[in-house]
């Protein structure tokens, strides 16, 4: 960094950056950075110049804490990226096993169900068309609500 007229340099000719404080630093500006450049930072943190992608963004200055990220997402290798690591006990394993089973089983009701209650229509409409009814008629003469069918099945 070097002072001229009061202001300090952030200049870094080594990587073509060229800036005085203050001039990047503006409220409401953004910076763009080529392809190329973005393209260099991520292979110099695959080469080993860069530990992490914070020391990059350090040392060249970038504001934006997750930007180098998102170019290592990018442009980098695999390797690179940050994983996540879920440890789990067996117990969970196996919590999440029979969870999984269960909602296959849940599924697999819900659509023999639905498939149940398809066939009734369509029986009670075909019912409706031999004995000469509508099915709006049909449901108005025999009526019945929820617990009349309870009551008609013994449940209670």
């Amino acid at each position: 960094m070097r002072v001229e007229g009061g202001r300090k340099s952030l200049s870094r000719p080594e990587i073509g950056c060229h800036f005085w404080e203050g001039e990047v630093a503006v409220r409401g500006t953004s910076v763009r950075y080529s392809e190329a450049f973005k393209r260099q930072v991520v292979e110099q943190i695959d080469r080993g110049k860069y530990h992490s992608a914070e020391e990059a963004r350090r040392a060249y200055g970038i504001r934006g804490a997750r930007t180098v990220w998102n170019w290592i997402k990018a442009y980098g290798r695999a390797e690179l990226q940050a994983k996540r690591i879920r440890i789990e006990t067996m117990d969970e394993v196996d919590e999440m096993k029979a969870a999984r089973k269960r909602i296959r089983e849940l599924e697999a009701a819900l659509a023999d169900a639905h498939m149940d209650s398809l066939l009734e229509h369509a029986f009670l409409e075909i019912a409706c068309e031999r004995m000469d009814t509508t099915l709006e008629d049909f449901k108005k003469k025999h009526a019945l609500t929820l617990s009349d069918v309870r009551k008609m099945r013994g449940v209670k």
